[in-house]
Formats: C-alpha cells, structure tokens, sequence
C-alpha cells in the first residue's frame, strides 16, 4: 500500500498550503486526499509554485480576504478561477481602537479579540460559510480556500467542513492547530509590541475554536441543525458533499 501524501505541502510563498485528505469521516470514510486544499493566501507563489499547483490539478481558489487585502496582495495563477468570499477583517482595527483609547496591548486583551472574532464569524458570516458550501458542492476540480494567514477565517471554514463530513471534534482542533507547526508570519513585527501579543495575534489557540463550537452547540439539534439552518446544508447536500469528498465505504 502506497504510503499517504504529504499533509503540509512546502511551496516558496506560502507556508500554511496543507490537504485536508486522510481524516477519518462519517462511517468510517476517510476524506479524499488531493482534492481539497486550505492555505494562506496566494500572493507569494512562484512560477515553481505554480507548477504545483497546476500538477494538483487546482482549479478553484476560494478567496475569504476583504477588499483591502485583496488588492494590498492580489494573485493570478494559470489555470486557477478565483471566487471572493469577502469577510474584512476586524482585529486590527480593534488593537488599534484600544491602543488609541489609552488601553495597554496585552496577551489576554489580543486572545479576548480572538476569541470574539471567532464567535462573530460563525455567528454572523454564516452566508459567506453558505457560498463556500456552494462552491464545494458544485466543484469538479480540487480546489483550495484561503484567507490572509490561513488560520482563522479560513480556520472556521475548515472546522466547518470537517464537521460536516462527521470528523471527530479533536481531529478538526488537531488539524486547527497543525497552524502553530507551519505557518509563517510574512511580516515584520511593529516595533514595541510583545510576543505575547503576537504569539495571540499570529497564533492559534483551542480557546478561540472552542469559541466556534459552544456557538453551534447552542443552536437547536447542535452542528447539524446550526449547518442545516444557518448554512443551507440539507441531508440531501450532506450527502453529495460525502459523495464527493469522502471515499467510498
């Protein structure tokens, strides 16, 4: 038996590229490898990278960055449609509100903004979750999902997906946390700002996932009824969404 591929995929300008194949799904089912990738964004590739990609067979880049981020940072790659799943970005602006405010940036302050940054996603983007969703469903070709970084919009989508394809809940943190192993922040720290504050800025921490699950757990019938209601993931989708994502029993 072939060994399994490579989960963290080593590209030049990106470090968070990884596979969500080989986890174990609903009866058993392992998730397909080589079909559905998670990344921080794409601005940073090289034509080698791209090669990657092209050998892949990518065909779909889902984008979660906002406008800004966007444009700061724009990407082509050959052969790749991308599709903006907008969600613009708050901490920052936050950090800067309370530094103007007279407040000290601490650890605890920066891991409080996480963890409310968390709650609002799963709480008030649930329409772009439903885009993603969508996409998922009518791809042909493997596809990746990114956002700035890779770890937290793009990190509640991944959980989401896992969730749906009846992952257990310590793999989904395990592979939430597989972040803190790969990812390399890009650039260069604001002089006078502590590590703690960016360990909670740029790291990941079960606290801010667990922000995610006590939400759908509140919802009636849990994260089933929170994807059926809040995400449009009926049993009939749940189904071709197992069908195309997870190996046959």
């Amino acid at each position: 038996m072939n060994p399994d591929p490579e989960r963290v995929l080593r590209l030049a300008g990106a470090t968070n590229f990884r596979d969500l194949g080989g986890y174990i799904g609903r009866d058993g089912r392992r998730l397909r490898w080589r079909r559905v990738f998670r990344s921080d964004h794409l601005g940073g590739l090289s034509a080698e990278d791209h090669a990657v990609l092209a050998q892949l067979g990518v065909r779909s880049a889902l984008d979660f960055r906002g406008t800004e981020e966007r444009a700061a940072t724009p990407y082509a790659v050959p052969g790749v449609t991308q599709h903006a799943l907008s969600i613009e970005p708050t901490v920052a602006q936050r950090m800067q509100e309370i530094e103007s405010g007279g407040r000290d940036l601490t650890g605890p302050v920066v891991e409080g903004l996480m963890r409310d940054l968390y709650r609002r996603l799963v709480r008030y983007q649930a329409p772009r979750f439903a885009e993603f969703f969508g996409h998922l469903l009518r791809a042909e070709a493997p596809l990746v999902f990114h956002c700035t970084a890779g770890k937290d919009r793009t990190g509640v989508a991944a959980a989401l997906l896992l969730v749906a394809l009846g992952v257990p809940r310590q793999t989904v943190v395990e592979d939430y946390l597989l972040t803190n192993a790969v990812y390399r922040p890009p650039w260069a720290p604001r002089p006078g700002i502590a590590p703690e504050v960016l360990q909670a800025l740029w790291g990941v921490q079960v606290s801010y996932l667990d922000t995610v699950f006590e939400v759908i757990d509140a919802q009636p019938d849990g994260a089933g009824g929170y994807l059926r209601r809040r995400i449009g993931l009926d049993d009939a989708a749940l189904q071709r969404l197992e069908a195309r994502y997870l190996e046959p029993a």
